[in-house]
């Protein structure tokens, strides 16, 4: 019974934390900015660690099954 949402909330974490790695990958490669009034390497840093905790917490929650 508890697997259900074990697997939906590591599935979101998984899936926002890839999407935003993508998304800042892009954004990198293409010499945009990740955040306005930031510069780009302290943004790129951060959104890369948020993204790496988010899929971190997917991971964890998916290995307690």
């Amino acid at each position: 019974m508890e697997s259900g949402p074990a697997i939906f909330a590591g599935m979101v974490f998984a899936l926002f934390g890839g999407g935003l790695m993508v998304w800042a990958g892009v954004r990198v490669r293409q010499r945009q900015s990740v955040a306005h009034g930031v510069t780009p390497v302290a943004s790129a840093t951060v959104v890369a660690l948020v993204a790496l905790v988010a899929l971190a917490v997917g991971g964890w929650c998916l290995s307690r099954l």
